[in-house]
């Protein structure tokens, strides 16, 4: 069945695509006040330093979820993982396997590419997000704690 879900990636004509996703995602995070994405930074973070990529899943040729990723690196495997950062499908498209599909093909991807993992933060009040993964067999890890240095305190942290 999963082989009937359609995905492409995206090309640098799909900036504001990928914004309009990124705001539905805030929106329902309760983090829309957090996006200061434009098109422009999207546009030179993605397609031309290309430091992420984006696919999407398509129903009938419409963009309906979406999945924003980036290699990082596991000293302890000695290669490389895929990083999830985000993973939306429409509210209007929900319960129709789009998410499944959308991690199925991120792992598909993972293993092309040799990479030891794939990995992603879930907020801790997203309880249909968190059931979601664990019915997937995904891993918590409730060992760790993710740290974090923005805005002033970087800059503070660099000088």
């Amino acid at each position: 069945m999963m082989d009937t879900y359609k995905f492409r990636y995206a090309e640098a004509a799909d900036v504001g695509l990928i914004l309009e996703f990124i705001r539905d995602l805030a929106t329902y995070e309760k983090m829309s006040d957090q996006v200061v994405a434009t098109e422009d930074l999207l546009r030179e973070w993605i397609f031309e330093k290309k430091k992420a990529e984006v696919i999407f899943a398509l129903e009938e040729g419409k963009e309906v979820g979406f999945a924003l990723f980036f290699h990082n690196f596991s000293t302890f495997l000695g290669r490389s993982g895929i990083y999830l950062e985000d993973l939306f499908v429409k509210v209007e498209h929900r319960g129709k396997g789009y998410g499944k599909a959308l991690l199925r093909q991120l792992a598909r991807i993972a293993l092309e590419r040799g990479c030891g993992r794939l990995e992603w933060c879930c907020l801790d009040w997203n309880q249909p997000s968190i059931d979601f993964y664990l019915s997937l067999k995904a891993e918590p890890l409730s060992d760790w704690t993710i740290y974090r240095l923005t805005g002033n305190t970087l800059r503070q942290m660099a000088e």
